[in-house]
């Protein structure tokens, strides 16, 4: 039933009706998603904070880490891997921990410029890796009584270790998915 020439019928709409008998067609609605989706980029702040930390941790071999010795950082290492047994028992484990924590950081800092979805897994790592430098700086601070008079530029520089990496790890950790 037309109601003339050229009109379509009267009540024709554009969805199929309820009662398909036999209809084959298939949906209208298209196959994609009309959600945001997640886009794969780096972490640039959180890693570049961590790839400082490493840098400054290299740094530090060079400096002397305590005021009235001269002990540079590379030899403070060389005497941890050195006696390897007793590293905890003669606190070597802390120049150690903050050397070597540098290092990881900085890997983990170079991966977070890879394109991902989320860089919160590798962030958990750092935070991990940045809490032992943390241990290994607070450790000798609090023998010293808080008393920075002790201590050289080497371990001023193991302190920006442990805060640089601290703070890359929480942006790399909290930041979540982004989206387009």
């Amino acid at each position: 039933m037309t109601d003339g020439p050229g009109t379509p019928p009267t009540g024709a709409t554009a969805y199929p009706p309820q009662d398909t008998g036999g209809y084959t067609g298939g949906n209208t609605t298209p196959d994609y998603s009309d959600r945001p989706v997640a886009r794969r980029g780096p972490e640039s702040l959180g890693g570049l904070l961590l790839i400082l930390a490493g840098i400054v941790a290299a740094v530090s071999l060079l400096l002397d880490w305590l005021a009235d010795e001269d002990d540079s950082g590379w030899a403070l290492v060389r005497e941890g891997f050195d006696d390897l047994g007793s590293i905890f028992d003669n606190g070597m484990w802390q120049p150690l921990a903050v050397v070597l924590g540098g290092g990881v950081l900085f890997v983990l800092g170079i991966l977070m410029w890879l394109p991902m979805r989320s860089h919160r897994f590798l962030g958990l790592l750092a935070l991990l890796v940045s809490g032992a430098v943390t241990a290994g700086v607070l450790v000798p601070l609090i023998d010293a009584d808080w008393d920075l008079g002790v201590f050289g530029p080497g371990f001023y520089c193991a302190i920006a270790v442990a805060v640089l990496g601290l703070l890359g790890s929480l942006k790399a950790l909290l930041t979540g998915k982004k989206y387009r």
